[in-house]
């Protein structure tokens, strides 16, 4: 019998792979469109013969799903097969989590043929009622940067082939699919003009920015590029666009600005793209597995400064970093934004969410940058900085945190 090392390792696997960190889908919320899409799909399966359907939106998923285009993402798939009414109930919160959904299939006389209440658990994941929420498959059994960085240097390793040798070839194609979806978003955002949808008024800039970004000399133009490249895919994603969570929809902007850029001005290979996309999603997948990336949980520092951690380990791989220079490029990246409140106006993710993936973009860089002139030894590991976040996180009161009334969120 054959001897395989990835069935052998998953043996002893403790953390998730890395698909989960980058999930493709549309905006501009995991929780508020991506998981209510995948609901409805699943109910309509066993729903054809429907006259009609019945969709009842509670808590958060009602008080702010139609800035977050919920209601939008659920007619997509019910109202081809039958009439859609979305219910509304912002007041009333299911016990087992404020993101709930009960899909009804109806009869034509009305009477209710089917019923399904869902819940929206962030992440695009979904439990439906009464069953216990399950976990992804593990494949990493080492579940700390310190941990992998050790097997990298004893083994003359780098980041990437730790992902290889735990996920198996499968995960190329994924990533080459992930790729190929960033990129789109960011042509797409950058050709694309008008107001984005929500009430807010908000302006789509990227189009400017990119103009703007040709007129000047070739430092500040290359700093233009890259915010036009970030406010393209985070406008994609509050317009509803497809995206790839990166590790979230609010932050989907930053990792692709970062990769988008230095694939068209360094002209860095696809398959260099894909290995620094395999080494940023080990970095998420480390802060995912140990803290959260959750707005909600802990913050715009579990989604934006998670982001910016993961494009400054990308840019330092695909710049030569060291394993232990490309884990210093990720510790700042995530360090600098300590602290950081999820407070977006009216629960939307536009103010100030589009800016801060464009900011953290160009800070990303900066990492890159100052990690390459050390010698990558310096005092705060990732990992301490990774426990840092999550206890500040839990520190900070939910008036701070996603759905936010404080902060921004109290501006009128």
């Amino acid at each position: 019998m054959s001897f395989n090392l990835i069935d052998y390792l998953r043996k002893f696997a403790l953390m998730e792979s890395i698909r989960h960190i980058y999930k493709i889908g549309n905006g501009p919320s995991s929780s508020h469109t991506m998981g209510p899409h995948k609901a409805a799909t699943h109910f309509a399966e066993g729903a054809v013969d429907a006259a009609r359907f019945r969709v009842t939106l509670y808590g958060s998923l009602a008080a702010t799903g139609k800035g977050h285009l919920t209601d939008v993402a659920i007619l997509n798939v019910l109202e081809p097969i039958a009439p859609t009414e979305i219910v509304w109930y912002p007041d009333i919160e299911l016990p087992y989590h404020p993101n709930a959904m009960k899909f009804e299939a109806l009869r034509p006389d009305g009477s209710v043929m089917a019923e399904e209440t869902v819940y929206s658990v962030g992440g695009g994941d979904i439990v439906r009622d009464g069953e216990e929420r399950r976990r992804a498959e593990d494949v990493y059994g080492m579940t700390t940067i310190r941990e992998i960085l050790d097997w990298c240097e004893a083994n003359g390793r780098s980041y990437w082939e730790y992902v290889d040798t735990c996920e198996g070839s499968a995960i190329w194609d994924y990533l080459r699919q992930v790729w190929l979806t960033m990129k789109d978003a960011v042509e797409r955002g950058i050709e694309a003009e008008g107001v984005l949808p929500g009430g807010l008024g908000v302006r789509r800039k990227a189009v400017s920015y990119h103009v703007h970004a040709a007129g000047y000399a070739q430092n500040l133009r290359s700093r233009g590029l890259v915010y036009a490249y970030a406010l393209a895919v985070s406008e994609e994603n509050a317009a509803g666009g497809r995206i790839v969570t990166a590790p979230t929809c609010g932050s989907c902007g930053v990792v692709p600005a970062v990769l988008y850029h230095l694939h068209t001005s360094k002209q860095f290979s696809e398959m260099r793209i894909l290995r620094a996309l395999a080494t940023a999603g080990l970095f998420g997948n480390v802060v995912k597995h140990n803290a959260s990336v959750s707005g909600a949980e802990v913050g715009c520092q579990g989604e934006v400064g998670v982001a910016c951690a993961m494009a400054a380990a990308a840019a330092s791989q695909l710049f030569g970093g060291t394993p232990a220079q490309i884990e210093y490029s990720a510790e700042m990246g995530l360090e600098h934004h300590l602290g950081l409140t999820c407070d977006p106006v009216c629960g939307l993710v536009q103010i100030p969410c589009i800016e801060r993936n464009a900011y953290a973009a160009a800070r990303a860089l900066d990492a890159n940058l100052y990690a390459a002139f050390s010698d990558g030894r310096h005092s705060v590991s990732f990992d301490r900085v990774v426990e840092v976040m999550k206890q500040t996180g839990h520190d900070l009161p939910s008036l701070y945190k996603e759905t936010a009334r404080g902060g921004l969120a109290a501006i009128k």
